[in-house]
């Protein structure tokens, strides 16, 4: 069957956009509201918002509740929930700590390379163990998620505490601290390469999923849609790099690197800071769960499971074994999150991940996730972490108080579930 025939008309009208292009209603919804918070945001701070400065910054301070809230979605898609995030959180940042402070130095020497890979892998080894001990106990012992993470919100947050012995460990390995934000970025030319690098891949990953669905007899969209599509998505990441591009690195920070190097800085050089490493990571992340969501055994058995937990027992799925699978992986991301956080500090505090658990779960209810189960997305998540981050950070911009902050923000998160409640039972899903 040819592409005409199945596209209908060649030319487009505004009844039928939306459905040629076939784009999540609910997600176009959530970039609506998206944007029109950062309009009035905008206006409000005199165009102070949407700077190049505050962008960067505002991608760097959604990262580690962004990386967790891809996690939580497949967490509450089978059924469950985790108060344990920011716990687990502030436990892994203080064996991450602890590990390149006291423990590896000594052994290694001080500046040691290998430290904070080490460190990392300390602590993504300890967040996978927490998660898993905690599904398997939700999994096997038949106790509920939400009790066993309420448990595990007090308990690894006051085992983080003697860890420490209550104090702030630092200052963490230079290196280390790069994946924290503006400490480490790609720069203006690296973060160019990489998004001709995205553009390229993501367009190919579109005329693949055409091809496929072409041979296997599946409907595709029109020539026009895809070319549509194709200019949307290149427009995205080059304007994305762009943006963070035009952030430039203060004068005085610059003459700093070039010292550090034993060079004379260019009179008059100016330079952007580029991609951050840390939204770097968060990227890979994103494309790693998105993968697992949509193209793996494990991900259809989740969204399965989530679906409808009988039949996936009664068709062969180890339900339980699945529980323990999630739970681990929530904890894997919670430890990458810790990195991410404890790096942008510098150090390891006993607050780190305070109320990071509500954040999270916040973003991936906010991005889409149903807590009846069996309905979420990866890119929901990041973006309802994006949108949050976005009334947090403008409103502490306007001078509101932290209190309001939070009611605001509580009262968003109501409105979010009510809207998603009437949209399912509207389109009956």
């Amino acid at each position: 069957m040819s592409d005409t025939a199945l596209s209908g008309p060649k030319s487009p009208t505004a009844r039928n956009l939306f459905a040629a292009l076939q784009l999540d209603t609910r997600l176009l919804g959530m970039i609506g509201a998206f944007i029109v918070l950062c309009l009035v945001f905008n206006v409000i701070t005199d165009g102070r918002f949407l700077t190049p400065r505050n962008i960067f910054n505002l991608t760097i301070q959604t990262v580690s509740v962004a990386i967790m809230a891809t996690g939580m979605v497949f967490v509450i898609v089978t059924r469950h929930i985790d108060l344990s995030v920011g716990s687990v959180l502030a436990t892994v940042a203080a064996v991450m700590a602890v590990v390149q402070t006291d423990v590896l130095p000594p052994l290694l020497g001080l500046g040691n390379p290998a430290i904070w890979i080490l460190a990392i892998l300390a602590g993504v080894v300890v967040g996978v163990l927490i998660g898993a001990f905690q599904g398997w106990m939700v999994g096997y012992l038949g106790i509920p998620a939400f009790i066993v993470t309420l448990g595990g919100l007090l308990v690894w947050r006051n085992v983080a505490w003697f860890i420490t012995s209550g104090q702030t460990i630092g200052p963490l390995d230079e290196t280390f601290t790069m994946i924290g934000g503006i400490g480490g970025t790609m720069g203006e030319t690296g973060s160019w390469i990489f998004g001709v690098l995205a553009v390229a891949v993501a367009l190919w990953m579109q005329v693949s999923s055409r091809r496929r669905k072409a041979a296997h007899g599946f409907p595709v969209k029109p020539g026009w849609a895809e070319v549509t599509m194709g200019v949307i998505t290149t427009g995205a990441i080059l304007g994305f790099v762009w943006v963070l591009n035009a952030y430039d690195i203060p004068t005085a920070r610059l003459e700093r690197i070039f010292e550090a190097r034993g060079e004379t800085m260019p009179e008059g050089l100016v330079m952007g800071y580029g991609i951050p490493y840390s939204v770097l990571l968060l990227i890979v992340v994103t494309v790693v769960m998105t993968i697992v969501a949509r193209r793996t055994r494990l991900g259809r058995y989740i969204f399965a499971t989530g679906g409808n937990p009988d039949a996936a027992e009664l068709s062969g799925i180890n339900t339980r074994f699945l529980t323990v699978k999630v739970f681990a992986i929530m904890g894997g991301l919670s430890a990458l999150a810790a990195a991410v956080a404890a790096a942008r500090l510098g150090f390891s505090t006993n607050d780190i991940g305070t109320l990071d658990e509500l954040r999270v779960i916040a973003a991936a209810v906010i991005g889409g996730t149903a807590l009846a189960g069996g309905v979420g997305t990866i890119y929901g998540a990041i973006l309802g972490a994006l949108i949050m981050q976005s009334l947090q950070s403008g409103m502490a911009m306007v001078g509101v108080d932290a209190p309001l902050q939070n009611i605001v923000v509580g009262t968003v998160l109501v409105i979010a579930v009510l809207v998603d409640i009437i949209y399912r039972k509207r389109t009956g899903d």
